[in-house]
């Protein structure tokens, strides 16, 4: 009877966890005022950010090299089939002999730690901050040292992107059955996904698409032509698709 006590409080403790990590939902946020017309700015895509490995039994990641490579080449692919339909100048990043590469990288990262937190503090109603709420706008940045940046000279935005995946372990799986017979719901899986838009001048976040609960397997081609399309969605100055307008 103890032990069953234990393992129902272990397997609560862990559905707590994961339900927490599962209540995002995809949500879409621009600076006020903000628009794009097709054909108007350059905008520089920057290395994406991806993370692919496995989640344990505990729900802990653990990072996968072979699967993360894999995902690299087929979110870089599919970014390439997705440039020339966003409406503006696309340019891949590359580094130039401005050394500036990790400063860049620092960059990539923090954007995803302020898209985590636009989606903790405003997205989410129950977390919102009273400066965040929805009549105060949408005020977000990365700073305004990245319009100093010699290798980004010339663009007038920096599109980020950042994903996250991490699949359930077997361990993970058989957890979730026996949570499910004790009536505690634990998620297998964790699917995350951000891409935004910095006006390169300000340093503002001025377009953002964040989502927790993020479709396609990136480890294959088309898992992660289904991402990308899922992260680029509602980008602004993108021509609204033919195939979309005639279904209406």
């Amino acid at each position: 009877m103890q032990f069953n006590t234990v393992l129902r409080a272990s397997l609560l403790a862990c559905g707590l966890f994961a339900s927490t990590m599962a209540i995002g939902q995809e949500k879409t946020g621009n600076k006020e005022g903000f628009t794009l017309k097709p054909g108007t700015v350059r905008i520089m895509l920057m290395r994406p950010v991806i993370q692919v490995g496995e989640q344990s039994t505990g729900g802990m990641y653990e990072p996968n090299a072979d699967w993360t490579t894999q995902a690299r080449e087929n979110i870089a692919a599919s970014l390439h089939d997705a440039q020339s339909q966003l409406g503006n100048q696309i340019t891949s990043y590359a580094e130039t002999a401005s050394g500036e590469e990790p400063v860049v990288t620092q960059y990539s990262h923090l954007f995803g730690t302020v898209a985590d937190s636009v989606i903790e503090y405003q997205f989410f109603p129950g977390n919102r901050l009273p400066t965040k709420k929805r009549d105060k706008g949408f005020d977000w940045a990365v700073g305004p040292g990245i319009a100093s940046l010699k290798s980004l000279e010339g663009a007038d935005y920096a599109l980020f992107i950042t994903t996250r995946d991490e699949f359930g372990s077997t361990g993970r799986k058989v957890l979730q059955i026996f949570a499910a017979m004790g009536g505690v719901s634990v998620t297998s899986g964790v699917h995350t996904g951000h891409a935004g838009l910095v006006d390169l001048k300000t340093g503002e976040l001025v377009w953002l698409n964040a989502d927790r609960q993020m479709g396609g397997d990136v480890r294959t081609p088309e898992g992660a032509q289904k991402r990308v399309k899922q992260l680029l969605e509602g980008f602004p100055g993108k021509p609204v698709e033919t195939a979309a307008l005639a279904g209406k």
